[in-house]
This record gives structure tokens, C-alpha cells and sequence, in this order.
């Protein structure tokens, strides 16, 4: 379980850095499945992960968007067209279920998580989770963090059991659930993983709430950076085209 330590290094970590510029992305990881390769020593590292809403839609797009034809298979079970994932995010229940994302200092969305809690009335206490990070953000621990986070949400609205309907292919995101301790049952081409979660109980709820906070907070802070290097980003394009033009009168 996250202790308020974390949350306190990850704010100062997020402090520092604001007033760094974006770095570019790192070369897409190689690999093909949906959470990369084996979580390096870098996963140690609190990440802030925030709820997202409607207003987000667009960014949920664009990551979707960027996943290839492999990773859109891996995710969705199928491979999945431009039109079906804009079918998808239109399809969002915001209201019954739960969004979380992982943003960069450029706020890209890089990795997310799909909380849906059942409709069916004879299984209201149970959630389906579903995650895709991008190629470039692999090899972090977000698909792990991100399950952690969810797993704390459903517990605190009143989920008992967590499940996640997979291609049996998809060996990174079993291997997620099952690190979680939840049972994992191949049928053929698919599997099911179930994980029974404890209720809520004052640790849970105090965990969720200092998560959001730090997230909201280092979301802020995002937002600000980028439009201070924006803003400096246009200053110094002014600049040019100021000296340029001198130039081309002197001559």
C-alpha cells in the first residue's frame, strides 16, 4: 500500500522540473506487446496518475490513436480501425466509470487505464480493467501503477471483484494481474484474470485521496510549464524573424 512518503518526494521531483524544458520522446521500444518489455529499476519511481474526464476526450483519442495495429489488437481484442476507437471514446461512460492517465510534460497521454464497472444488476460489485501505454513509454511500470491505482478506486466504491478479459498472446497484461494475485483462466485464445479486493477500509481511502491530490497538482504544474515554453518558444520565433529582416535590409 502507497504511504504519504512518496507522494511528498514526487511533489518536490514535479517542483524541480517545471522550469525544464520538454525533452523529445525516446525511440519506440521494439517490442510489440501492449505493456513492453520487463519493468526496469525506473518503476520504483512514483508516477502521478490523475482521473480523467470528459473534457479529456480528445487527448484519450489521440493515445489510442497513436497505438499500431499490434498494440490496438492487444488492447481492444481485435484490430481495431481509426473509426472503431473514436466509437469507443465517444461510447465513455464518464459518469459510471473510471478514466486514469499518465501525462508527459508535453500533456500527451501516454498511458491510461479503463475502469468499467458492470451494468449487468446481477453483478454490480464487479469492474472490468482494460490499459494501453504508448511504444516510446514502455519498460516504466505505468501498466502495473496503473492497476494499483484502479484497484484502490474500485475498493472504494465498493467493487469486490476486479477482472480482465485478455487475448492469452497478451502475456505482459496477465502477467500484471497476476503479480496482483488475481486467478487467470485460458480458454483457447483468451483468458480471464479475477482479483477478489478486500473492502475499503480508512488506509484505501486515504491512499486514493493523496494520489489524486499529488496528480491534480503535478497535472497543474504541467500545464503551466508548457505554457511558459510556449510563450518562450514564440518570443524567440519574434526574435528571428526581427533579425532576419534586419539583415535582409542591410544587404
Amino acid at each position: 500500500m502507497v504511504t504519504p512518503s512518496p507522494f511528498l518526494k514526487a511533489a518536490l521531483d514535479a517542483g524541480r522540473a517545471f522550469f525544464r524544458p520538454p525533452a523529445a520522446p525516446a525511440a519506440p521500444a521494439p517490442q510489440a506487446a501492449l505493456q513492453g518489455p520487463a519493468v526496469s529499476r525506473r518503476a520504483t519511481v512514483r508516477v502521478p496518475i490523475r482521473s480523467i474526464g470528459p473534457r479529456h476526450g480528445e487527448r484519450i483519442s489521440a493515445h489510442l490513436l497513436a497505438l499500431g495495429p499490434q498494440d490496438r489488437y492487444l488492447r481492444f481484442g481485435y484490430a481495431a480501425n481509426d473509426e472503431q476507437i473514436r466509437r469507443y471514446v465517444d461510447g465513455l461512460d464518464f459518469e459510471r466509470d473510471e478514466i486514469f492517465g499518465i501525462f508527459n510534460r508535453k500533456l500527451q497521454l501516454i498511458a491510461m487505464a479503463h475502469l468499467a464497472l458492470s451494468t449487468d444488476p446481477e453483478l454490480k460489485s464487479c469492474a472490468e480493467f482494460g490499459v494501453s501505454v504508448l511504444a516510446h513509454a514502455r519498460g516504466r511500470g505505468y501498466g502495473a501503477r496503473l492497476f494499483e491505482r484502479a484497484e484502490v478506486h474500485a475498493r472504494n466504491e465498493g467493487v469486490d471483484m476486479m477482472f480482465i478479459h485478455a487475448l492469452s498472446e497478451n502475456t505482459a497484461m496477465l502477467n500484471i494481474a497476476r503479480k496482483a494475485g488475481a486467478k487467470i483462466e485460458r480458454d483457447g485464445s483468451e483468458s480471464e484474470a479475477y482479483l477478489k479486493l478486500p473492502p475499503a477500509d480508512l488506509d484505501s481511502r486515504m491512499t486514493e485521496l493523496l494520489e489524486e491530490q499529488l496528480a491534480q497538482n503535478d497535472y497543474r504544474l504541467k500545464v503551466q510549464a508548457k505554457q511558459f515554453w510556449d510563450w518562450l518558444a514564440l518570443v524567440q520565433e519574434v526574435r528571428r524573424g526581427v533579425r532576419d529582416s534586419r539583415h535582409r535590409i542591410q544587404r
